[in-house]
């Protein structure tokens, strides 16, 4: 008997994508099975929040402090203690809170910025705003700055109050509006007009994290200090003319004369506490060439040759000194016109234990120029940074907490050469360490940028970091009542 026509290629093809459809769909069930309710609540947080915009042009911050404030709600937490405040309409920041048994504790708080950076969809390969799960990752913007910590925070909080667990600190969570961008920064408007909701020892914060390199985790990083951000700009002013009667006085020239003075000035190398800390325990883990280099710089006075080694790395160059660098040049007003006017934009790092007006005064210095006009513009985060210390009751708890995950890692006190929130607090006097356990690998960094992406395991093993760190951050008894969780992504 002669066999009857096989199925057609459209009707192959559609039994093929269903047999995939049913294989994912088994596949996810089992890795859902796999998780715990925390897991999959901090999970479910994590997609709602990326799929709220919040940034600046067109989101709302409140949209996203509402949708967590309902989950603190509907999980038993009391309506005194879950609070939404808004500076301005879209603009809410959420505070929350799980009681303390010892009122003589100061409080530790938990901060996050539920607002994100812009993400045109053209851009990405991917929908910004639509939460994807993919090869191991967890794909939309704010996945790692810092949506993950907010949703970890709140996750974290709740599972406690399910098990009961009462600390002797209370632990306060801070999720705030316009870190990124914005004229209504939170942590700010709260410290201002609510500082009892979130006045603390200590805070945690983004800012570190965990470093991977080649798939092997090589520390895991405290940021307890950041440099103060300040910009300057530079014009230069002239009667102008017409081109084909140039001058050798020009505004652009001697602009650009200025800006090259600049460029050529080094700011000598100066350490403190943290960044001793940072290149005593880095030189632990390099080459030969650059441990040395490391060790030499920790000389009193730093060797001139680990300087000239360091230097030439910009990641270690801008953790030795204050640097300032030309970022936006806008000049003249046609093209057949001698320039009438000619403005530079230079942004300054300065060192967390160094002045903006010594700064200043050293640019003016360079430049010896009096027809260049220097001007100190005024920003939010142009405020003095002071260093966090290095307390034996933060680093021994953060120290102690990735030992028991992942024994050998090195914990390294860092210097941030951007700016955080954290600065608004160290400046009000309340230290800040940036500090997750979430690693991420240094040759992929995708924070701001296109395909923002967070690796699944490290989303839930930074979640179990933070969790197991608070616990014991919240008490000496807390140490011993710390219950693990049992299924962690390898």
């Amino acid at each position: 008997m002669r066999p009857g026509p096989g199925p057609g290629p459209g009707l192959v093809r559609r039994a093929i994508h269903t047999l995939g459809v049913l294989l994912a769909l088994c596949s996810g069930a089992a890795q859902a099975e796999e998780r715990e309710p925390h897991q999959e609540l901090s999970l479910e947080l994590f997609r709602g929040l990326i799929e709220i915009d919040t940034t600046h042009s067109s989101g709302s911050t409140t949209d996203a402090a509402e949708f967590l404030a309902e989950a603190l709600r509907s999980n038993g937490f009391p309506e005194e203690d879950v609070v939404v405040l808004e500076e301005v309409p879209k603009k809410g920041n959420l505070v929350a809170r799980l009681p303390g048994s010892d009122p003589a504790r100061k409080p530790i708080l938990l901060l996050a910025h539920l607002d994100v950076v812009e993400a045109d969809p053209a851009d990405w390969s991917v929908d910004p705003f639509a939460f994807l799960e993919r090869d191991g990752y967890y794909y939309g913007r704010g996945t790692t700055d810092d949506k993950d910590e907010a949703a970890i925070y709140v996750s974290n909080l709740i599972r406690m109050r399910r098990e009961g667990f009462v600390p002797e600190r209370t632990i306060i969570v801070a999720l705030t509006a316009d870190e990124e961008a914005g004229p209504h920064n939170g942590v700010v408007w709260l410290l201002t007009e609510h500082r009892d909701l979130i006045d603390a020892e200590f805070a945690l914060n983004e800012g570190g994290g965990g470093a991977l390199k080649n798939g092997r985790r090589m520390a895991n990083s405290v940021q307890a200090s950041e440099k103060i951000y300040q910009t300057f700009e530079l014009e230069v002013t002239n009667p102008g003319g017409h081109s084909s009667l140039p001058k050798r006085e020009n505004a652009i020239y001697r602009l650009v004369e200025a800006l090259l003075k600049i460029r050529e000035h080094t700011f000598p190398v100066k350490l403190n506490e943290v960044t001793r800390a940072f290149f005593e325990h880095t030189a632990m883990s390099q080459p030969v060439e650059i441990a040395a280099a490391m060790r030499g710089i920790l000389e009193d006075p730093p060797s001139p040759h680990s300087v000239e080694v360091l230097e030439s790395m910009t990641i270690y160059n801008s953790r030795l000194r204050t640097t300032c660098v030309t970022t936006m040049v806008e000049a003249g007003h046609a093209e057949n016109a001698l320039p009438q006017r000619a403005v530079a934009t230079v942004n300054c790092r300065i060192l967390p234990d160094e002045t903006r007006d010594a700064t200043e005064v050293t640019l003016r210095r360079v430049i010896a120029d009096p027809k260049v006009k220097l001007t100190r513009l005024e920003d939010a985060h142009s405020i003095p940074s002071p260093p966090s210390p290095l307390t034996p009751q933060v680093l021994d708890a953060i120290e102690a907490t990735t030992e028991e995950m992942w024994p050998g890692v090195p914990v390294i006190p860092t210097m941030s050469t951007g700016a955080t929130d954290g600065l608004f607090l160290r400046s009000a006097g309340i230290p800040v360490y940036g500090v997750s356990g979430i690693f991420g690998d240094v040759d992929d960094i995708r924070a701001h940028g296109r395909d923002e992406r967070i690796l699944a395991r490290s989303f839930f093993e930074g979640q179990e970091f933070l969790y197991r760190l608070v616990k014991r951050m919240s008490g000496p008894s807390a140490t011993s009542r710390v219950s693990r969780s049992k299924n962690l992504p390898r």
